[in-house]
């Protein structure tokens, strides 16, 4: 939505809000399930941004089962007469911690303990638009999370039990957790999605290249950033989505996808960099005093993976290294994100 006229912004959010609840599916399809999961052990490590679980639901495309559907979207792209929609909820919970989680005092020069659980509501439009002299394809997102930071996200009784039934050390220091905040994100992104440069051929056919730059503005109490960024991808089928899907604020595709019928397979990696006004979990709490430590204002999120997409199904890997996020902090930061993406 990065730079569309307020009264569009508007309308945008208006369409949401009004699909979401009883969106009209396709006999045919009832919409796309993935589940995400990021973890730092992944990467052989335990800190900071230590675990992410999402798992979220996406309509298949609302301008077939919408009447008034094509209207909205005619209005807010009138460059593109075969925009279309879909809307999507998701539910998550992340969670952060010090580096030394067998402490069980304050560690007042590390990241505080903290915990977000959120429901979201987002409404995705893909359309297409010349740009350059070439014709790329756009994925406008808005979305809203809303939810609760500290000790009811639950992030504390969820990584105690999960290092237990794995064997991992026991984390000591929640008593230090931030305190209860309810919390809301706003994010409006715009993603390009460029023609594909065929770079030769192998046995399965033509291998592709194409990019995918972003930009987003979130804001809100639990994240106010500016994110530029973009993604290179080498393979088969890109068309078929927009990348894959990550929890944010790192890259992300979009939760449905389409192979039409084919082997759909890329690796990518990208580049992003985020310029942070404000992050609760390295900020602390607005409303009340709590742990904090010193942001740096710049951050950068480099992911490299694979995804493959067959039928109703794509599976994605990804490796995300994260530059430092806070002064003092002894290195950089790493984790694994694992997705799966399911159409019914």
């Amino acid at each position: 939505m990065i730079g569309i006229p307020a009264k569009r912004v508007l309308a945008v959010l208006g369409l949401a809000i009004v699909l979401a609840p009883g969106t009209p599916a396709a006999e045919e399809e009832i919409g796309t399930f993935t589940v995400q999961f990021e973890n730092d052990r992944i990467a052989d490590t335990d800190r900071h941004y230590t675990h992410g679980t999402r798992v979220a639901w996406v309509s298949p495309g609302l301008r077939r089962h919408i009447p008034w559907a094509a209207d909205v979207l005619e209005f807010l792209y009138p460059f593109d007469t075969y925009a279309d929609a879909r809307v999507g909820i998701a539910l998550g919970q992340s969670m952060f911690t010090p580096a030394n989680i067998s402490a069980t005092g304050l560690i007042a020069d590390d990241l505080p303990y903290a915990g977000w659980l959120y429901a979201g509501l987002s409404l995705h439009v893909e359309a297409a638009q010349n740009l350059f002299g070439q014709r790329f394809d756009v994925l406008d997102t808005m979305e809203i999370d809303l939810g609760i930071v500290g000790p009811h996200s639950y992030a504390e009784e969820t990584q105690k039990l999960v290092h237990r039934n794995v064997g991992a050390p026991r984390p000591n220091g929640w008593d230090n957790q931030l305190d209860d905040e309810p919390g809301v994100v706003l994010v409006l992104e715009r993603k390009w999605r460029t023609p594909e440069l065929t770079v030769g051929d192998i046995a399965l056919g033509d291998l592709a290249l194409d990019a995918l730059p972003h930009a987003v503005v979130s804001l809100g109490n639990v994240s106010t950033e500016l994110t530029g960024g973009v993604m290179v991808r080498l393979g088969q089928g890109l068309k078929a989505d927009f990348g894959p899907p990550h929890i944010r604020p790192n890259l992300s595709g979009l939760g449905g996808f389409d192979p039409g019928g084919k082997l759909v397979w890329y690796a990518f990696a990208g580049a992003g960099g985020r310029v942070v006004g404000r992050n609760i979990f390295l900020d602390g709490n607005a409303f009340s005093s709590s742990h904090s430590v010193d942001r740096k204002v710049f951050v950068g999120d480099f992911p490299v993976g694979v995804a493959i997409a067959y039928g109703p199904a794509r599976l994605t890997f990804s490796h995300v290294y994260r530059t430092r996020e806070f002064d003092g902090q002894s290195e950089p930061d790493r984790f694994g994100a694992v997705s799966l993406s399911v159409r019914f």
